[in-house]
Parts: structure tokens; C-alpha cells; sequence
């Protein structure tokens, strides 16, 4: 593994680089949630497209179940198998399956390795600045231009709390 930061040279140039010399990253939330990855695009000086290679271990789940509004994300199983929960669905898939989360697809997904061995997969998706991401099961809507949150649940009327009365327009 190489101690090079990035595959960005003395001029700003991305040049080729080995999967093997990014390192991994972890993150994990209690005993459910988490995953280690090497985040290819970053390491490559990439802005609009994300990549990265990531591993689910035994018994963990990828992320929170989402869908995006406006970005669109692929994944490629490399090894082993795992459950992709979609919607209201599961499917087992394995090393070799390919699937597609178009942008607007209200059926959120996430992967849970239910398997006995690490599972590796590529994720492909856009880094849209502006994407609103909802998640089903917690009923959170996330807006990525203001990097807040919201309750899905916590709706309101187009009028509500204007003072419609008022007459002078200041």
C-alpha cells in the first residue's frame, strides 16, 4: 500500500492508481449498522460520480433503508451474498448480480449480510448537491443542499402560518 494521499500528481492530475492503495475507511452505528470501504472517486480527485468498494461483515446492515429524489446509484455484487432489501422486498444476491436504484424509484433499499462470510460490492452513484434523500422506515427526509433533516410526518399546508390578513405587503 502506498502512502500517496490520492492519485492526484504535483499538477492536479489524476492518474491511474491500484484499488490496493486506498484505505479502507469503517464506520459503524451500535451492533446493527456499518460497513469498511475505499472510497475509489475520492481517492481519484472525482466530483460528480461516487465509487467505492465496500464490505458488509456477517449479521451487519449497509445503512439505513433510503431512496434518492434526484440521484441515481448502482451496485455490483464482487463476493460472497447477501439480502438487498427493496421496498417491501428481499432478494438474495450474490457475487455477480448487478442492480440498479434509478433516481425517483420511491422503494427504498439497503443491503443486509445474512451469510456467514464478508461481502464485497461496488457502489456507483452521482453526487447530486441538491438530492433529497427519504428514508421509509424512520420517516426522515434529507436535504442535501442544506444539509438538514426533516420528519416526513411533520407536513405543511402551503398557506399555514402566513398572515394572510395583512395588507400593507411588508
Amino acid at each position: 500500500m502506498t502512502d500517496k494521499p490520492s492519485a492526484l500528481n504535483a499538477d492536479g492530475i489524476s492518474e491511474p492508481f491500484a484499488v490496493e492503495d486506498v484505505p479502507w475507511q469503517e464506520w459503524s452505528e451500535n451492533k446493527r449498522y456499518g460497513s469498511r470501504f475505499r472510497y475509489l472517486s475520492g481517492f481519484g480527485g472525482a466530483g460528480h460520480v461516487g465509487v467505492a468498494i465496500e464490505e458488509l461483515a456477517p449479521g451487519m446492515e449497509s445503512t439505513l433503508n433510503y431512496y434518492h429524489m434526484l440521484e441515481e446509484e448502482q451496485s455490483l455484487i464482487i463476493e460472497g451474498e447477501m439480502t438487498l432489501k427493496l421496498g417491501d422486498k428481499t432478494y438474495r444476491v450474490k457475487a455477480g448480480d448487478y442492480v440498479c436504484f434509478p433516481a425517483g424509484q420511491k422503494a427504498g433499499h439497503s443491503f443486509y449480510n445474512h451469510s456467514d462470510a464478508p461481502c464485497r460490492f461496488l457502489m456507483i452513484g452521482e453526487k447530486n448537491p441538491n438530492d433529497v434523500i427519504v428514508y421509509p422506515e424512520t420517516g426522515r427526509v434529507s436535504v442535501r443542499l442544506t444539509g438538514e433533516g426533516y420528519d416526513k410526518s411533520a407536513v405543511m399546508e402551503y398557506w399555514q402560518g402566513a398572515d394572510k390578513d395583512r395588507k400593507d405587503g411588508i
